[in-house]
């Protein structure tokens, strides 16, 4: 486990050989990007591979899960977005933007940059200025336990609409966006091509928007 400010490690701490006052010059833009500042590694709570398996393991992770939108003039969704990716075992599939809150990450900044990671740094989404969620979704590595699943971890989502205002270029494993009308006769389709729950939340997402 990391430790905080200048508490005394013990032995078997994540960062226990860390010197007292080492990362005091750290800044939250270190914590998220794991720049570790002045040419230092990462800092504490920056969890590399080895750590982040155990992790998920042991703990629930949390998540945001953002169902991308792009609305008309008068803020109505007018089409929901979907990312193409390749999954872990070399297939195509139709998901959402997901991903990690970071240690010492806000929600509202957790949320900007995944969308930036799968969108692109110019996609421009307009965050809600009330951060409720409007679903809470928990995936669970065993089949059956729940209407979600995520073969590698437990892992909470908090489920958020974003409008999209800008151009999207995917980005890290994101092949393509594409996108479609909830009210034409292809949402069904689009639907049917999400698997482990992610077409459950898009479902909950237009209800509670009223569509």
């Amino acid at each position: 486990m990391p430790v905080l400010n200048d508490e005394v490690p013990s032995e078997g701490d994540f960062d226990a050989g860390r010197r007292r006052g080492e990362f005091d010059s750290i800044t939250p833009e270190d914590f998220i990007r794991g720049s570790g500042g002045a040419g230092r590694g990462n800092p504490p709570g920056w969890l590399g591979r080895d750590d982040i398996e155990r992790a998920r393991m042991q703990l629930p992770i949390t998540y945001v899960e953002i169902v991308p939108v792009r609305t008309d003039d008068l803020g109505r969704i007018s089409q929901v977005g979907s990312l193409l990716c390749v999954s872990d075992d070399g297939n195509i599939e139709r998901t959402l933007i997901t991903g990690r809150v970071l240690f010492h990450e806000s929600l509202r900044e957790a949320i900007a940059r995944n969308v930036a990671k799968d969108l692109g740094d110019i996609a421009l989404p307009m965050l809600p200025a009330n951060l409720q969620p409007f679903t809470v979704a928990e995936f669970f590595p065993t089949p059956g336990l729940s209407e979600y699943y995520d073969p590698r971890q437990h892992a909470i989502a908090l489920c958020y609409v974003v409008p999209i205002a800008g151009d999207c270029k995917p980005q890290d494993e994101t092949l393509d966006v594409e996108w479609v009308d909830p009210r034409g006769g292809t949402m069904e389709t689009f639907l049917a091509q999400m698997v482990n729950g992610h077409d459950r939340i898009v479902r909950r997402a237009l209800a509670w928007a009223g569509i």
